[in-house]
This record gives structure tokens, C-alpha cells and sequence, in this order.
């Protein structure tokens, strides 16, 4: 059977506490290439879906209800990496990533998928920033304390 080719569109979710501490992931390949939970969307599926079934499927948590996850209204467009090309329709060069956060009370410790992460790491958010690999998560936390703080000032 022929894998359908992957859908050029991804969800980015970016799970934190309210003191600001974020989780990362550390991917099997690349070797060292930190972020947050991430994923392709599914055909018929849009996505706020993809976003919690990629966070149940990377770090075991089945979010609280689909209203948990904020949908920061910011999509994301890069290129794809040469490497991956072929997963995708001819002529496909670029991926759509949405941004999403959780908000957990406390970190966790992630049951991840051994296919896809070594280990699973919670930093504060200015080393999360430092060790994140690619600049939309880099961005999508600095989005995420930037109005977190807001809401905590006079």
C-alpha cells in the first residue's frame, strides 16, 4: 500500500505552567533538535484536532477539553527541509504551522513516542528559548510569556 504524501500544513503546541516553565522535546532526527509538540494535520482533519492528538500522541496527555488549547490566531509559513520533500505532492515547498498553547498546572513527566523523542525536558522560559531548534517555537514561546506577563502586570 502507497502512504498517502503528507499534508503541507502542521500544528505547533506549546505546553507550559503559569510560572512559565516549557516543555521540550528532543526529537530522534535531527540528533538534538529541540521543540515543542508538533504535527502534520491528517486529511479531514483541521486544526485544533491535529493539536490534540499530536499533544496525546507525544507526550500521553489528553488535554481537558478542546477549549484547554489556545489558538493564538498565527499561522506560520517556512520552507520544507530538502530531506523531506519527497513525504509531500510534487511542486510542495513550503509548510502552514498553526500556533497553539496549553497551560498545565504543574510539569510532567511526558510519556513520549520512542519513534519520535529521546527525552523530554522542562525549562524555564528563558533556557527554552535558547535550547528551542527552529524559530516559530522560539517565537511561539516568546508570544506565550509575553502574555502571560500582560495579564500580571498592573
Amino acid at each position: 500500500m502507497t502512504a498517502l504524501p503528507k499534508i503541507p500544513h502542521s500544528v505547533l503546541v506549546v505546553v507550559h505552567t503559569a510560572s512559565l516553565e516549557f516543555l521540550l522535546l528532543e526529537r530522534i532526527t535531527p540528533v538534538e533538535f529541540w521543540q515543542s509538540v508538533t504535527g502534520s494535520l491528517e486529511p479531514g482533519e483541521d486544526s485544533r484536532a491535529a493539536a490534540l492528538r499530536e499533544l496525546t500522541e507525544e507526550t500521553g496527555l489528553v488535554a481537558p477539553g478542546t477549549d484547554a488549547l489556545t489558538d493564538w490566531g498565527l499561522s506560520n509559513r517556512f520552507p520544507l527541509p530538502q530531506s523531506a520533500l519527497h513525504r509531500y505532492s510534487p511542486g510542495t515547498r513550503f509548510n502552514e504551522e498553526r500556533v497553539f498553547s496549553l497551560c498545565c498546572d504543574r510539569p510532567f513527566s511526558p510519556r513520549l513516542a520512542p519513534d519520535e523523542h529521546r527525552q523530554a525536558v522542562w525549562l524555564p522560559w528563558q533556557l527554552a528559548i535558547k535550547k528551542g531548534s527552529s524559530w516559530t517555537n522560539r517565537d511561539a514561546i516568546r508570544l506565550v510569556v509575553k502574555a502571560t506577563e500582560s495579564k500580571v502586570s498592573p
